[in-house]
């Protein structure tokens, strides 16, 4: 009877420890996802989460935002970070990133920010771009070209990256994508696709320096273009559906 009581208690005892451990287990794991504000470098329309948040907070403090504290980058947060980015004599494209965070003194997406541009080990990925510029034109590609072959695809890349070397368009991916009219897939919302494991590669293949289109800066599908002006630029090739010319 005795040998039996303590076989219970010791089976009890096992039983309690387990408890615990489960207990302090799951607390841990909760305390180990709960994000800080920092999600992603750079931050546009479209963008939500506690990041967003504490911009719009900071904005909201220096009477550039009056909407809700929501996490969601909307029409209201882009007026009012060009607000802020006008005021302080940045380029107000309603995008933040670094040189907004700075000013705003947003130290954390800064930091993010910074290491995100620091290149992987053995990577041979232009050290300028960051892997949210990858996502970007990985996006843009996606959305304009996904019925195009991959040599297609890059070829879109390559003219986005292409824009950003000349000086005749912004000098990042995302000011060259959003400028305004420049493309259709940001008029129409298909930027705001998920783009598939194919235009990741084609977006990565051009930063490493593929251009199929030897220095294009333009490209348009002569079945659909509307334009006339885009006529008489000079093609310099032709892959599938699109013209690509200077």
């Amino acid at each position: 009877m005795k040998k039996a009581l303590r076989i219970g208690l010791v089976a009890l005892a096992v039983a309690a420890v387990g408890t615990t451990t489960a207990i302090f287990s799951t607390a841990y794991t909760n305390e180990e996802i709960s994000p800080s504000y920092v999600q992603t470098a750079v931050l546009r329309q479209g963008a939500v989460g506690g990041e967003v948040k504490e911009l719009q907070r900071r904005l909201k403090n220096w009477g550039y935002y009056n909407g809700a504290v929501d996490g969601v980058y909307g029409k209201g947060t882009v007026a009012a970070v060009k607000a802020f980015q006008k005021k302080n004599g940045l380029i107000a494209d309603g995008v933040a990133g670094i040189e907004t965070y700075k000013a705003l003194g947003m130290n954390d997406s800064v930091r993010a920010l910074e290491n995100d541009r620091k290149p992987n080990p053995g990577s041979s990925a232009n050290p300028n771009y960051t892997n949210s510029d990858l996502y970007l034109l990985a996006k843009c590609i996606y959305a304009e070209a996904r019925g195009e072959s991959y040599t297609g695809q890059v070829a879109v890349g390559a003219v986005v990256l292409n824009r950003v070397a000349s000086s005749s368009f912004p000098n990042t991916i995302s000011g060259v994508i959003y400028q305004k009219n420049a493309f259709t897939a940001v008029s129409d919302g298909q930027i705001n696709l998920e783009p598939d494991k194919t235009a990741m590669n084609a977006a990565s293949d051009a930063m490493n320096g593929w251009d199929p289109t030897y220095g294009c800066i333009y490209y348009y599908n002569p079945a659909v273009a509307t334009s006339s002006w885009i006529f008489g630029r000079k093609t310099v090739t032709t892959i599938g559906k699109h013209v690509f010319a200077v």
